[in-house]
């Protein structure tokens, strides 16, 4: 039988974790604090930032929120952002996307502090990744190798397929494991034949928004099989695999929801107390 990972249950500890470290800095005064920025009033941004909100709320980090209007301008967003870099109690900046069209995303996002880019997705933070230096690395790939490292998978020599070449997951989600020792695969929309990509491979992740794009033709048995998509359908959420004809085939496999979804959050709780831990460290050694 195929076993479900279980990514909730690994994220909550890790959660615990962060409280507990997040507990032991408050008591030399020094207590994480991250500011979501919402543009707009989309219902699965709004969702998702009051996750993130009550995730930082519970591991007993500052809360700083920043809800602007649909219509805000670039410069409107873009002083909010300056203004939360120059705060010192804001130990990380996320900036929720997607935008409205009128923004220019990438812009914004760079005006972010690589000290503060708790997402991971600057141009200086994603130059970091690539050079192998330390930084804050994007939370859904840093989450996808955390999972594989709870359950006890190896990496080092691995083969291991990636579906999807996209910014935010498989981009980054590449850097990370080949500093692992794993060896790639990458699949993306111009691939003619995903079954030869992905047959061969100890693990399958799957991060391309196309709702049940993998299925049993295209997992070898006895594969890892991590699902990163997440829809919303009539029925309830569904992901990127055909998860229900994996069972009997793939060792294991992530359910949707209660898998990588989790550990996004777990890693953004991660990053924000790092990135309040390395900022200590700077201000130690200037002092």
């Amino acid at each position: 039988m195929t076993t479900t990972i279980d990514g909730a249950g690994i994220a909550q500890r890790i959660r615990a974790r962060v409280a507990k470290e997040v507990a032991t800095a408050a008591g030399s005064g020094r207590v994480p604090g991250l500011a979501t920025v919402l543009v707009g009033d989309d219902p699965a941004s709004a969702v998702y930032v009051a996750a993130k909100r009550r995730a930082v709320r519970e591991a007993g980090m500052r809360d700083f929120h920043r809800h602007l209007p649909r219509h805000a301008t670039q410069d409107e967003v873009a002083a909010v952002i300056d203004e939360l870099a120059a705060d010192p109690q804001v130990s990380g900046i996320l900036l929720q996307l997607p935008l409205p069209r009128h923004l220019d995303a990438a812009t914004l996002i760079d005006r972010i502090p690589v000290t503060k880019d708790v997402d991971g997705l600057t141009t200086a933070s994603l130059g970091r990744l690539a050079r192998g230096e330390r930084g804050l690395r994007p939370c859904t790939p840093s989450g996808v190798v955390e999972l594989l490292d709870a359950e006890g998978i190896p990496l080092r020599g691995a083969h291991v397929a990636v579906v999807g070449w996209g910014e935010l997951v498989g981009k980054p989600l590449t850097q990370l494991l080949l500093r692992r020792g794993a060896t790639l695969s990458v699949a993306h929309e111009h691939t003619t034949d995903l079954a030869a990509v992905t047959r061969p491979a100890d693990i399958v992740v799957v991060a391309t928004g196309v709702r049940g794009l993998v299925g049993p033709e295209h997992v070898a048995p006895g594969a890892v099989v991590i699902d990163v998509g997440i829809h919303r359908t009539p029925s309830g959420l569904a992901g990127d695999v055909r998860s229900d004809e994996l069972d009997g085939i793939a060792d294991r496999i992530t359910p949707v929801p209660g898998g990588v979804g989790p550990m996004t959050i777990a890693m953004l709780m991660v990053n924000t107390l790092r990135a309040a831990q390395w900022r200590a460290e700077h201000e130690a050694a200037v002092a």
